[in-house]
């Protein structure tokens, strides 16, 4: 009996090679007759179609188009608006709270020399450009003086002259854009010193503005 199994068993592992054999002989002729028939298209249409020569590049006629070129910065308007923010001067400010100064309207920054002030006074710089204010009001007077700075400082003016006058015509007779003035000035980086301008310059209606020099920005 168990020789009987065994010779079966052997006939059906025969019958299954067969099947496999058969059944990759039949994928290979499947894929022979795929082949054949590609060529056969490919062929077709090379014959409808001929010889084909790939055009020659026209430079002449090939429009350029050159990129598009990015937007200009407004490079000087964002300087000015720089430069307007630093000159935001304040009017609760006040320069008694951030530095010494004497009876006679003078200042000087921190590591300025006490000669330096003296030769102010004394009028040892010569005045270059002045600032009339008489007939300013407030905010007008403050926007004034930001950009006649700005602008001396650009023309590398060392010595300036502010008027702003006694005061003998506002109300009260009160010189309010006297200290105004004295104020916003303190607040100003490029500013070194000042003092009440002499009085053949202007006596105690004008102040004498010491800037720094253009080797110091």
């Amino acid at each position: 009996m168990a020789t009987m199994k065994d010779f079966s068993a052997l006939k059906g592992l025969r019958q299954d090679l067969k099947e496999q054999e058969k059944a990759r002989a039949e994928a290979l002729a499947q894929q022979q007759r795929q082949a054949a028939q590609a060529r056969e298209e490919a062929n077709l249409f090379r014959n409808s179609v001929g010889q084909v020569a790939p055009l020659r590049p026209k430079t002449a006629d090939k429009a350029h188009h050159a990129p598009v070129p990015p937007a200009p910065i407004a490079r000087q308007h964002l300087a000015d608006e720089q430069a307007a923010l630093l000159e935001s001067l304040s009017d609760e400010f006040t320069v008694e709270t951030l530095m010494d100064s004497d009876e006679n309207l003078s200042f000087a920054r921190p590591g300025v020399g006490s000669d330096v002030l003296g030769k102010l006074r004394r009028g040892n710089w010569v005045i270059q450009a002045q600032l009339d204010l008489h007939g300013y009001r407030r905010d007008q007077a403050r926007e004034a003086l930001g950009e006649f700075l700005r602008q001396s400082r650009r023309r590398g003016l060392r010595c300036v002259r502010v008027i702003h006058g006694k005061g003998l015509g506002s109300i009260n007779k009160e010189p309010v854009l006297k200290h105004k003035v004295r104020n916003w000035l303190a607040q100003k980086d490029e500013v070194m010193a000042f003092c009440q301008a002499r009085a053949a310059d202007g006596g105690a209606g004008a102040l004498v503005v010491l800037l720094k020099s253009s080797e110091r920005t």
